[in-house]
C-alpha cells in the first residue's frame, strides 16, 4: 500500500504563544554575542570522532589551516573551526573566515545525516555559503565522497 500524497506533507506547526518570537529575537541577539569558542570547542571534538577518521591524507591537506564559520540562523550560534595537524580546532573571531554557512538547524541536519545533498539545500536557499568558493566546493565534494556523517 503507497501513501497519498496528502500523507507525506508534514503536519501544520502549532500556534506559537504571544510573545515568543519577541523573546526568541531577544535570545538571539544574546547568543550572537556570545563568544563562538565553547560551541566549537564541542563541535572540533565531535568533528574529531567522526569526520577526521575518514579523510585521507590528500583530503586533510586540501581542507587544512583555513577557517570555516557555520552559523545557525535561527538560534544565533555559531561555530568556527580550522582543521589543523593533530585534528579540528577552534578559530577565533581575528582570524577571517575562508567560509561562512549558514543555515536553518534542520537543514544542517539533513545535511549530516544525508537526507539532502549541499546542492539541494543551496539551491533552495535552505544553506547559504559565502566566501571561498573554489574551498567550498573542495569542502563539499569531500563531504560528498565520504558520505553521511551521522546515521
Amino acid at each position: 500500500m503507497t501513501a497519498s500524497p496528502s500523507s507525506t506533507k508534514p503536519a501544520s506547526p502549532l500556534p506559537l504563544p504571544p510573545g515568543f518570537e519577541q523573546a526568541a529575537q531577544r535570545l538571539r541577539g544574546l547568543v550572537r554575542r556570545l563568544p563562538p569558542q565553547p560551541p566549537s570547542f564541542v563541535a572540533a571534538r565531535l568533528l574529531d570522532r567522526v569526520l577526521l577518521p575518514r579523510l585521507d591524507e590528500g583530503q586533510r591537506r586540501d581542507l587544512s589551516e583555513r577557517v570555516v564559520e557555520v552559523e545557525v540562523v535561527e538560534l544565533g550560534l555559531r561555530v568556527r573551526l580550522r582543521l589543523g595537524a593533530r585534528g579540528f580546532e577552534t578559530a577565533s573571531d581575528r582570524q577571517e573566515p575562508a567560509l561562512v554557512i549558514r543555515a536553518q538547524a534542520a537543514a544542517l541536519w539533513r545535511l549530516v545525516r544525508g537526507e539532502d545533498d549541499a546542492d539541494r539545500l543551496f539551491f533552495e536557499r535552505a544553506l547559504v555559503m559565502q566566501g571561498d568558493t573554489e574551498y567550498g566546493l573542495v569542502l563539499k565534494n569531500t563531504l560528498d565522497a565520504i558520505g553521511p556523517l551521522w546515521r
